[in-house]
C-alpha cells in the first residue's frame, strides 16, 4: 500500500496495535487494556494528522493509488449499472467509461474518468487521461439522458485531457469545447463530483453542472501544483508553495463559490474507507438531485448560466 510521508506516525502506531492483537491471539493473554490504550492513541494522531493537512497533502491524497476511483463508485453507490461503449465516430475510450444506472432507486446516466491501479490498467485507462472520443462518448450519453429526461452523473478523476499528437490530430479542444456549450444547454439536471483530480480542461470537459460537489480531500484546477511551480519557480520543488497560492482545494473553491458542496471523507481519507466515502457521495448526490429535479427545466437552465457566469466577479474599492 502506498504511504504518504505524514501518514507515517499513524502507520507506526496501526503496525504496534497489529503486533499486540497478534501477540494477545497466539498466546492467549488478555491485553484488552492495552489495545484500548492504543486504539485510542492511534485515533487520536490520525485525527491531528488529518484535521490540519496543507494544500500540498491533500493533493497527495487525491491522487492515492487505493483512493476509490469512478468504477469503485459505480460499484458502491449505484446498481444496475449498464455500459455503453463508443462515441459513433473513432471508437471507445476505456479511461471514460458511462451507461446507464440507478442511484438511489432513480435511473440516471454516470460518466467519469477511470484510473488503473496497476501499470497493465492504468496503460489500458491511459492514467485516467481521456482521449477526444472519450469526450465525445460522454456527449453522446448526455443527449442519451436528455432524451429519456434522465440526470446525468458526471465523476471527474483525471490529471488532465491526454496531449499527445493522436488526440491533437483528432482534435480534443473542439471535443472539450463542444462539451462546455452543449452541457449548458443540457435539458436535465447534471450533478458533477470531483472526485481526486480535477485537472484542466480534461476535467471540465465533463464538469458543466447545476450543482459541482468535492470530496474532502479532492483539488481542481487549471494547472497542476508541480506546473505552476515549473512556470512561476522554475523547478517543480516548490509544488507545495503552488498548491497554497492557487487554493485548489475543497474548503477554498467553496468559500470562493466555485463548488457548492464539500463531501466529508472518513477520518485518514477516502483511501482507509471505501465504503463509508461511498455512503457519503450517494447521500449528497441524493440530496442536490432531489433539490434539481423540483425546479422547471427552463428555472434549471437560467440558474446553470447564471452560475457560471458569476464566476470570477470582483469588485474593487469605490
Amino acid at each position: 500500500m502506498q504511504l504518504l510521508e505524514f501518514e507515517k506516525p499513524a502507520f507506526e502506531l496501526e503496525r504496534e496495535l497489529e503486533k499486540l492483537r497478534t501477540k494477545s491471539a497466539s498466546q492467549n493473554i488478555d491485553m484488552s487494556s492495552e489495545i484500548s490504550l492504543m486504539e485510542g492513541k492511534l485515533a487520536e494522531t490520525r485525527a491531528q494528522i488529518y484535521q490540519n493537512l496543507t494544500p500540498w497533502q491533500r493533493v497527495q491524497i487525491a491522487r492515492h493509488t487505493n483512493r476509490p476511483f469512478m468504477l469503485d463508485y459505480v460499484s458502491l453507490a449505484f446498481t444496475d449499472f449498464c455500459e455503453l461503449h463508443g462515441d459513433r465516430h473513432i471508437g471507445d475510450d476505456a479511461s471514460m467509461p458511462g451507461g446507464f444506472a440507478r442511484i438511489g432507486g432513480q435511473r440516471v446516466i454516470v460518466i467519469g474518468h477511470q484510473k488503473g491501479r496497476d501499470t497493465k490498467e492504468n496503460l489500458k485507462r491511459n492514467f485516467g487521461s481521456a482521449h477526444p472520443e472519450g469526450y465525445r462518448k460522454a456527449m453522446r450519453l448526455m443527449k442519451i439522458a436528455e432524451k429519456f429526461g434522465l440526470p446525468v452523473i458526471t465523476l471527474i478523476d483525471t490529471p488532465g485531457a491526454f496531449p499527445g499528437i493522436g488526440a491533437e490530430e483528432r482534435n480534443i479542444a473542439e471535443a472539450i469545447a463542444y462539451n462546455l456549450r452543449e452541457m449548458m444547454l443540457l435539458k436535465v439536471p447534471i450533478i458533477a463530483v470531483v472526485l481526486g483530480e480535477g485537472g484542466s480542461g480534461g476535467a471540465l470537459g465533463i464538469g458543466v453542472a447545476d450543482r459541482v460537489l468535492m470530496l474532502e480531500n479532492a483539488y481542481y484546477s487549471v494547472i497542476s501544483p508541480e506546473g505552476c511551480a515549473a512556470i512561476l519557480w522554475k523547478h517543480r520543488k516548490h509544488a507545495p508553495e503552488a498548491a497554497e497560492a492557487m487554493k485548489l482545494v475543497a474548503p477554498d473553491l467553496k468559500q470562493l463559490k466555485l463548488i457548492d458542496d464539500v463531501i466529508d471523507e472518513p477520518t485518514g481519507g477516502a483511501h482507509h474507507d471505501h465504503r463509508a466515502t461511498a455512503d457519503a457521495f450517494r447521500d449528497c448526490i441524493l440530496r442536490h438531485l432531489a433539490e434539481l429535479k423540483a425546479l422547471p427545466t427552463d428555472q434549471l437552465l437560467e440558474a446553470r448560466y447564471a452560475k457560471f457566469r458569476d464566476f470570477g466577479e470582483w469588485q474593487g474599492n469605490a
